[in-house]
């Protein structure tokens, strides 16, 4: 079992930057892709972001290309998604999730999630 617990969200204005961070605990963090979704009201969970076991590869949606950047600290057991230049359509639910995959960018490949942190940004 891996448990993941997201913090990090809040209430900003468009234009403004948050931090999300996912803690692990568990089985061994190093193991596993770790990936970032997000789910907004009425609509179906969507990927955001994922990154490789040492982190030197990610992938994007492009709805969040260059302005999000996933990364992660195996010595802390944390994943990042640094979140820049926000905009009202970045309002969800932001799920963090491990994966035994490989970049994988399909919400069902992912076997252990977080509850989430809701995330609000203001037009």
């Amino acid at each position: 079992q891996v448990q993941l617990v997201e913090s990090g969200g809040g209430l900003v204005q468009a234009g403004d930057s948050l931090r999300l961070s996912c803690a692990a605990s568990g089985r061994t963090f190093s193991n596993y892709e770790m990936g970032w979704f997000r789910q907004a009201p009425g609509k179906e969970r969507e990927f955001v972001a994922t990154i490789s076991r040492n982190g030197p590869s990610t992938y994007y949606a492009d709805s969040v290309k260059g302005r999000f950047a996933i990364s992660r600290d195996n010595a802390k057991n944390t994943v990042y998604l640094q979140m820049n230049s926000l905009k009202p359509e970045d309002t969800a639910v932001y799920y963090c999730a491990a994966t035994s995959g490989s970049l994988e960018f399909v919400s069902g490949r992912y076997r252990y999630w977080g509850r989430g942190t809701q995330v609000t940004v203001s037009s």
